[in-house]
């Protein structure tokens, strides 16, 4: 069952699988990132295993969207958890590529909500564990 968690101007956060799935719509951007970000820690807080968030009607209008990105798969890391970019519209595969987080960021072309996570391309590499602090 999929819920609308929070709607901003130009875009909407839903929970597919608390804790574990989401999907962004719509414009993330300047405007819409220090809500959105929010939101999105506290969904990672909520659960464990993989957050896939699914980004195909995502528009990543500049580097604050890619900056959410990065850092929510950073506090993934550091709770043992990995962030699962799912159905990254063209733009976005294009941005990753060309800032080279497509190396960093772990990926699934297509996913079914609530479905287990596939693995692309064979076993993705595991994360080296965090430091202790």
């Amino acid at each position: 069952m999929t819920a609308v968690l929070w709607a901003g101007p130009g875009v909407e956060l839903s929970i597919d699988s608390a804790g574990r799935e989401a999907t962004i719509s719509g414009q993330v951007g300047v405007r819409t990132v220090p809500e959105l970000r929010a939101h999105l820690q506290r969904i990672l807080a909520a659960g464990e295993g993989d957050l896939v968030l699914h980004l195909r009607d995502a528009e990543v209008a500049d580097a604050t969207g890619l900056g959410v990105l990065v850092g929510l798969h950073h506090r993934a890391r550091r709770q043992n958890r990995r962030l699962v970019i799912a159905e990254a519209s063209e733009r976005l595969e294009r941005l990753m590529r060309i800032t080279r987080l497509h190396l960093v960021l772990a990926r699934v072309d297509t996913l079914s909500a609530g479905g287990p996570v596939p693995q692309v391309g064979g076993s993705l590499p595991q994360m080296p564990s965090p430091p202790p602090r």
